[in-house]
């Protein structure tokens, strides 16, 4: 069993001199006997400005280094970076991400012994704030009945302290991008990432597709990192809330089933434009712009994202193993939830099962 922990890099070299050491101390000497597995630690750089493949070169000679062409964001970055590496599970970890001892084998362990088990994460918990769930992910990544992700732990910008009230390992809608284990030869299969997203949701796009053809997502809390987050894109930035509405429409037309699209997606964008309004009671007038670019990237190139609708439940169906995921999907509306009946807690909702 090949693993490669790959790290996608792009001007990071303060996170890499800062992350990179507890990487290499956790990943291989403290493996369990008879584990099964080898861990190769890979960075793939983005065309980094920083200086970051000098660090590379003068201090970690013995990690392999892909360098590619140019900043192909974090989607398709992974692609290229990946066609590169031969492995049996992947490890896609973010530069700015600590890891902790025992990280690497439970997680290894739960898609090596279960045959319909895609893609899991760990427990995400804040680097800054080491007692509170993070942002990007938590204990888990699900999906409201309009389409708005949220976390076991992460609602919206609420986010839980951890108390351990969500150590079970489950299965869940999407995990998240920051540490993504997934096994090699069906994120290949499925399609990859869609590298027209460039950065934020395109795992949530690769899970929806994964589970369509029958297979699980998981959560493994017996393993746990912590994330800086915002390494790349700070959470004020309009280029991120542009990523955010965008690849969330996208996402929505490319994956949700039969006729309900027809009145998801109209409804999507109303909704949309009343958070245009909250951003303007704000004064947030560049996230105001962020959400009409994004509408207006979607109303261009409708007809090609169909197309990868079409193209991607192709593969869905080539793959397709038999089951309907229903776990990890709130049939019922998060922004409901959370604004109106004040549900601020994953612990209050009341998912599928």
């Amino acid at each position: 069993m090949k693993v490669a922990i790959v790290i996608l890099n792009y001007n990071g070299k303060h996170f890499l001199e800062q992350f990179l050491p507890s990487v290499v101390k956790y990943s291989n000497p403290n493996l369990p006997k008879n584990s099964g597995f080898s861990p190769e630690i890979i960075i793939a750089d983005n065309n980094s400005t920083d200086n970051s493949v000098a660090f590379l070169n003068s201090n970690y000679t013995d990690l392999k280094l892909i360098q590619l062409a140019e900043n192909y964001g974090f989607a398709e970055g992974y692609n290229q970076a990946l066609a590169k590496v031969e492995a049996d599970i992947y490890v896609l970890l973010n530069s700015d991400v600590e890891v902790t001892e025992n990280w690497l084998a439970p997680v290894v362990e739960l898609l090596q012994n279960n045959r319909i088990t895609a893609a899991c994460q760990p427990k995400i918990k804040a680097f800054h704030q080491k007692t509170h769930f993070e942002h990007a992910g938590a204990s888990g990544g699900f999906i409201d009945s309009l389409g708005y992700p949220f976390c076991r732990g992460r609602i919206f910008g609420e986010i839980e302290e951890d108390k351990g009230q969500y150590d079970k390992t489950r299965e869940i809608f999407w995990a998240t991008g920051a540490a993504f284990f997934v096994k090699a030869d069906l994120f290949h299969k499925i399609g990859g990432f869609d590298g027209d997203y460039f950065a934020h949701m395109e795992e949530i796009d690769l899970c929806w597709r994964l589970r369509k053809a029958g297979f699980q997502i998981m959560v493994c809390p017996d393993s746990t990192v912590y994330h800086v987050g915002g390494g790349t894109l700070s959470q004020e930035s309009p280029f991120k809330t542009y990523l955010n509405f965008r690849n969330n429409l996208v996402t929505i037309l490319k994956n949700v089933s039969g006729w309900k699209i027809y009145w998801l997606f109209p409804l999507r964008l109303v909704l949309d434009g009343l958070a245009g309004i909250r951003f303007l009671l704000e004064g947030q007038f560049a996230n105001i712009w962020s959400i009409i670019k994004a509408h207006f990237y979607v109303y261009f190139h409708a007809i090609a994202i169909l197309n990868k609708r079409m193209k991607s439940q192709q593969i869905v169906d080539e793959l397709y193993i038999g089951n309907r995921r229903k776990r990890g999907y709130l049939n019922r509306s998060i922004v409901w939830q959370f604004f109106i009946s004040k549900k601020k807690r994953f612990s209050q909702l009341k998912e599928r099962k």
